[in-house]
């Protein structure tokens, strides 16, 4: 069993049976905190389409952006686009939307089921060029499992 398809198995049991979406947010947010290095921040950005924006979900880490428009920063692209963004440095990505200066690296994972976009699962990290390909797989299947739950 690889550490991808563990972190998927464990956010499926984690949310066994449980209908509430905030709290579903925030055992994942806390998982993959507590599962993954060198990041410093987890957790979902959730789509107000009232607003077009992406509202602050549940997250690990230091205070964050409330809104984030739809298509603006990392967030916002993923979102738009409903591609995987994963940025080696933050500070060159055009657009850049800086919530915590410290961050250097970061990817953001759609959350979408059907026709239904959710919003999207978002991690920072003071490392540069943190997240590669085999992250942005085990990332994708989480938020596959995941979005079942919501």
């Amino acid at each position: 069993m690889t550490k991808h398809s563990l972190l998927a198995q464990q956010v499926d049991a984690l949310l066994y049976n449980e209908p509430n979406l905030m709290a579903n947010l925030a055992n994942a947010a806390a998982l993959l905190n507590d599962s993954l290095t060198d990041v410093n921040w987890v957790g979902f950005y959730l789509y107000n389409k009232s607003k077009n924006e992406l509202d602050l979900g549940p997250f690990q880490g230091k205070v964050a952006c409330m809104h984030i428009a739809n298509g603006k920063g990392v967030v916002g692209t993923a979102f738009a686009t409903q591609k995987t963004q994963v940025v080696a440095d933050v500070h060159q990505f055009a657009g850049n939307i800086a919530c915590d200066s410290a961050t250097n690296a970061e990817i953001v994972v759609p959350l979408t089921d059907g026709d239904r976009k959710i919003g999207v699962l978002d991690i920072d990290s003071l490392k540069f060029d943190r997240f590669n390909a085999d992250d942005q797989a085990a990332l994708e299947e989480f938020a596959a499992v995941l979005v079942k739950h919501l």
